[in-house]
């Protein structure tokens, strides 16, 4: 199995006590490191996305107004939760140039997974705008890729990060082709796309205080017909950890266990419809020890372990 991630990630940081800071990547990749995954994965470095790239996702005013706010020191707020510094936009460039990668290397058959461990996140940033500390939207610019392959027609993205993936619902609304699941806390940010209607859209709201049990429940209920109906060629996942029950920023109450099975649940229906074949990505989590245990029970489910 494959996994992108880029020290240049790390330099990316906004203000001093940020959730979104880059200890969260260190988290991770020293956890995999100490358990032993590391190194049975072939890590590679992206390479990051241009601006001709990120405009089949994002507007081309919005993508000009980031260079022209670009700061050469000091921070510049995109929105009240999302800053950029010096470094920021090729942090970015690279989080969404990593999914693409990641993608067309599955699809040559390089590997049947891989997992981007990158930041910053890209869930909630829309077509024309930065939301919730993301930037570019790192998962739709996966799902594009995926269907500029000729082989390609259908495509999944699942989210169960704890917050809606509003930015991917945003990019792929009007685009049948790709199914876009997405389980979140509700009433909960960013409040945006939870009451949309279209086939191509499965919002699974979920109460504060949810259980594992009933998540579990949740997603089997509303995923599985969808994924059935769908058919995806290759399954993307917006891998956010910011449900477990130790999150700060949250208040659901998953356990480690709970994103092991949902990995192993998506595992098994790339299995079913697309040749094994998913490509995750990292988005929220920021309890450092529940972040790193959960995204490497994560991982050892996508490898088969």
């Amino acid at each position: 199995m494959l996994l992108f991630t880029h020290a240049k990630c790390l330099e990316h940081e906004m203000t001093p006590g940020h959730p979104e800071r880059p200890d969260r990547l260190l988290a991770v990749l020293e956890h995999l490191e100490a358990t032993g995954l590391m190194s049975e994965l072939e890590v590679r470095e992206p390479t990051a996305a241009d601006t001709t790239t990120l405009a089949q996702i994002h507007r081309i005013d919005y993508l000009q107004t980031l260079t022209q706010l670009a700061p050469e020191r000091g921070l510049v707020a995109l929105d009240p939760d999302t800053a950029i510094g010096p470094p920021s936009l090729h942090a970015a460039a690279l989080a969404a140039g990593a999914v693409a990668d990641a993608v067309q290397a599955v699809l040559k058959g390089e590997a049947r997974r891989a997992f981007c461990a990158v930041r910053p996140p890209g869930h909630h940033a829309e077509a024309g705008g930065a939301m919730g500390f993301c930037i570019y939207n790192n998962v739709a610019l996966g799902a594009v890729t995926a269907l500029a392959d000729p082989g390609v027609t259908h495509v999944a993205i699942l989210d169960f990060d704890v917050h809606h993936g509003n930015g991917t619902v945003d990019i792929f609304k009007d685009r049948p082709e790709v199914l876009v699941c997405s389980s979140f806390q509700h009433p909960f940010y960013p409040h945006r796309y939870t009451d949309i209607d279209r086939g191509n859209i499965v919002n699974t709201p979920l109460p504060a205080g949810t259980s594992g049990a009933a998540f579990r429940a949740a997603i089997e209920r509303d995923w599985l017909s969808a994924l059935e109906r769908h058919r995806p060629q290759l399954i993307l996942v917006s891998a956010g950890f910011d449900a477990h029950r130790l999150d700060p920023l949250a208040q659901l109450e998953l356990e480690e266990a709970d994103f092991r099975w949902i990995t192993e649940l998506i595992v098994d229906q790339a299995e079913a419809y697309a040749a094994g074949r998913v490509v995750s990505t990292l988005e929220g989590g920021y309890d450092l020890v529940a972040l790193a245990q959960s995204a490497t029970a994560h991982t050892a489910a996508l490898m088969g372990n």
